[in-house]
Order: C-alpha cells, then sequence, then structure tokens
C-alpha cells in the first residue's frame, strides 16, 4: 500500500479533494470548489493537504497559520474529513501528526479547530490524538 500526503496546490489536485470534503460540506458545489479554494488560499493563506492511498484521496486537512495576542501563532484547522468508507485506517492520525510537525517547523505553539456538539465520533479521535477542550466557541449569525 502506498501513501502521501501532499499539499494539493494545482486546480487537478484541489479538485480531486472535493468528493472527500463534500462528505464534511454538502452544501458546496463542485463547479465552483476550486475557485472557492484558491480564494480562500490567496486571502487567508488557506494550505490543503491531501493524504493519498494508492493514488485515491483519502483524508483532507484544509488548514491555515494564524497569529493571535494570546499564543503568537497556531495552526487551525478549518476542516478535518476521511472518506467515510475507509475510516479507522489511521488516516487521520497521520494527518494530524503532519499538520502538529508543520506547526513546529513554523514555530507555532498549538492547533486548534472546532467540532460540532453532535459529532461524538469526531471528539472521541480528537481526544485520542492528544487534543483538549478548553473553551467555548460562541457564534451569532448576521442576516
Amino acid at each position: 500500500m502506498t501513501t502521501e500526503i501532499i499539499h494539493a496546490e494545482t486546480d487537478e489536485q484541489i479538485a480531486a479533494t472535493f468528493d472527500v470534503v463534500l462528505q464534511l460540506r454538502p452544501h458546496l458545489e463542485r463547479s465552483n470548489y476550486v475557485a472557492m479554494i484558491r480564494r480562500l488560499m490567496a486571502s487567508d493563506g488557506l494550505k490543503v493537504l491531501a493524504l493519498l492511498d494508492e493514488g485515491e484521496v483519502r483524508a483532507v486537512a484544509a488548514y491555515r497559520v494564524m497569529h493571535m495576542l494570546y499564543c503568537e501563532s497556531l495552526i487551525y484547522i478549518d476542516d478535518l474529513v476521511v472518506d467515510e468508507r475507509v475510516r479507522s485506517h489511521g488516516y487521520g492520525a497521520r494527518l494530524i501528526s503532519r499538520l502538529k510537525d508543520e506547526g513546529r517547523a513554523l514555530g507555532c505553539s498549538e492547533v486548534q479547530l472546532i467540532s460540532r456538539v453532535t459529532r461524538e465520533h469526531a471528539h472521541r479521535f480528537y481526544f485520542r490524538e492528544g487534543f483538549g477542550m478548553e473553551c467555548f466557541h460562541f457564534r451569532a449569525k448576521l442576516s
């Protein structure tokens, strides 16, 4: 089995992540996905990691480096999703490990993400990977 983790940088590589990301973000549309990712890359420094197994995208992490007053630099994971057909194969753990390594190399002090309260299976995974819950995330929708 040949696996590799790449930064999806070309339009083709980004487009190849769509079917996996769609499992977490079903509102996305294939027709504007690459353009949306490109805009986020340009405006916010978004990066996309894709874990490929035998050339097929099996897991995706979209993340960015953020600078905050309370901790200086951190890796913020926007989205982390493993193809539902191949969960529990260690792909998510490999992406988390890679993100932690990248954060250390960039001088970041931590890795953060937000997960909906209803995603209990994901929470168990994050706890196993060394994440803890430290705060509430509040939001107010603007009409």
